[in-house]
């Protein structure tokens, strides 16, 4: 795990957060020709010692510290949406906790996968089962009405 480094800079935390391969892809998915994309998540970032967990997949090339992904504070309720990095790395500061990212994610679906498994889990998980089940639910025809 990579801890998020106290005391940054503004506008410098993507830069601590990311490695540079991460942040070419992530500001790649954010551009405006491919926002509508379902990207497969780059990076994994949580917080030391909760249940807050964030699966990104864009940062957006004019503002670098808004990221969009599968959001999870932890309370049952994961959601797809923005990010503002700075300002959740500013509350963790804050409050003695620690912003990592998690060394050994590596995204193997899109993000509507990781979602709609979030969505029957509760929570983001990365266990293969659940994934797979999410995929085989993705991919059954919808009844019609």
């Amino acid at each position: 795990m990579q801890p998020f480094l106290q005391g940054q800079q503004k506008g410098k935390i993507t830069m601590h957060l990311f490695t540079e391969q991460q942040q070419q892809q992530l500001s790649f998915n954010g551009a405006p020709e491919n926002r509508d994309n379902d990207h497969t998540p780059v990076v994994r970032l949580f917080v030391a010692n909760t249940s807050m967990v964030w699966l990104l997949n864009e940062l957006d090339p004019e503002r670098p510290s808004e990221a969009f992904g599968l959001c999870d504070l932890g309370m049952g309720f994961p959601e797809l949406g923005y990010l503002d990095l700075e300002g959740v790395s500013e509350v963790c500061s804050r409050n003695q906790f620690s912003l990592e990212r998690d060394l050994h994610f590596n995204g193997k679906y899109p993000m509507s996968v990781y979602a709609e498994a979030a969505r029957q889990q509760q929570r983001i998980t990365t266990d293969e089962r659940d994934l797979m089940l999410a995929l085989q639910a993705l991919c059954r025809p919808k009844p019609r009405p």
